[in-house]
């Protein structure tokens, strides 16, 4: 299934996101705070709730399973907080909660922009998913999920699988992302990669004028289960694939499976057309923009920019084309969301394909404007914010 994309004019498809005309539509472009704006890390948790404009952040430890969880509501304002759960081994609680702070600011957007009735949440639980994950924790946490009242849904995400939501499950029905036999959509995944896909697509039809992507050279960073589905499309369409990750096996499974080539060491100096980076954020820094031998930069993880302000301009300055993370991973919010709207599979892929245009509409607004993408895409979403707070 591929989406062709109908020309429209910025005013027309303005209108489709936010609402108003383009002429109305300016005075709701509000302002927020970037990254950089953000007090450092040293803020008590409050500041840095009151900085990013976060609603409420639930602590949840459990001594019997051994929890110990943060769930981040950041704005409800269109609709219940929907995010997923990542189970990640952090370094410090600090780490912790500053990623699920991040990551849920960043879900916000992304329901704006792709526009559901959906405000933005998420949850991090400290611990090796591999090694201490089992019903019981899964159960506990999905307890804290119920105390919520449905302020907060929760879904899949790093270090979890559609099983773990079953367990939720059976504590709340504030979950998402349920195997079809339960009535859900299964792994939101491979609807997210195909979102990927479509933004990509759209940023090749930015870039060069025409969208297909066969003989382009494309750098896969991650291999994960979004990674590997990026692949399987980007291969089925002839491109040349390059793929890296930690995980050597992963990557010795890949190569072999979709005949790509494998990469290592500084993967940032590599010349190729389009760089995918499908693992965790901040590969997109000081260090590593200067580095980069690509045109276009467009991938699944979240929080790519280390600094949303500082690293969108570096992007531009380069001339280097950067489709909006939280705008072309959508698929997956899309999909966990067609759950609460009863759409069918057909009607998801269809939602999802509608990424490209928005792709284009963004890609285009930054360049009239002479603004970075990443400015772009948070102006429309925040606008869309704005306009449902004063309704």
């Amino acid at each position: 299934m591929f989406h062709k994309s109908n020309p429209k004019n910025s005013s027309t498809f303005a209108r489709l996101l936010i609402g108003r005309n383009s002429r109305k539509s300016n005075r709701y472009i509000v302002s927020f705070k970037t990254t950089s704006e953000l007090k450092s890390s040293s803020s008590g948790v409050l500041s840095k709730m009151q900085e990013m404009e976060h609603e409420q952040v639930l602590f949840c430890t459990d001594k019997k399973t051994g929890l110990k969880a943060i769930i981040a509501v950041h704005n409800t304002v269109l609709g219940p907080a929907l995010g997923g759960t990542r189970m990640w081994n952090y370094a410090t609680e600090e780490e912790a909660l500053n990623d699920v702070l991040r990551l849920s600011r960043g879900m916000t957007f992304k329901a704006a922009i792709t526009g559901l009735k959906l405000g933005g949440g998420k949850a991090v639980i400290i611990g090796d998913a591999k090694t201490q994950k089992n019903e019981a924790l899964m159960r506990r946490f999905g307890k804290f999920v119920q105390t919520l009242g449905g302020k907060y849904i929760t879904a899949e995400d790093v270090g979890m699988e559609t099983e773990d939501m079953v367990y939720i499950k059976k504590e709340t029905n504030y979950v998402t992302g349920l195997p079809e036999e339960m009535g859900g959509n299964g792994n939101p995944s491979p609807v997210t990669a195909y979102g990927v896909y479509m933004g990509m697509k759209a940023a090749a039809k930015f870039t060069w004028g025409n969208d297909s992507i066969a003989g382009k050279k494309i750098l896969v960073q991650g291999t994960g289960h979004v990674g590997e589905t990026l692949i399987d499309y980007l291969t089925k369409e002839k491109a040349f694939v390059y793929v890296n990750d930690i995980n050597q096996e992963r990557v010795k499974t890949i190569v072999a499976k979709y005949n790509a080539i494998s990469v290592s060491g500084n993967i940032y100096t590599e010349e190729v057309d389009i760089y995918a980076p499908c693992a965790l954020g901040a590969t997109l820094n000081s260090e590593t923009i200067p580095q980069l031998r690509c045109a276009i930069v467009s991938g699944a993880a979240n929080n790519q920019l280390l600094d949303e302000k500082v690293h969108a301009q570096m992007l531009k300055d380069r001339g280097i084309v950067y489709a909006p993370d939280f705008l072309i991973n959508a698929g997956g919010i899309i999909s966990v969301y067609a759950e609460v709207a009863s759409y069918n599979k057909q009607k998801t892929m269809e939602e999802t394909a509608k990424i490209y245009d928005t792709t284009l509409f963004i890609l285009n607004i930054a360049k009239e404007q002479n603004i970075t993408t990443a400015q772009a895409a948070l102006n429309v979403a925040m606008a869309r914010i704005q306009l449902a707070s004063r309704n």
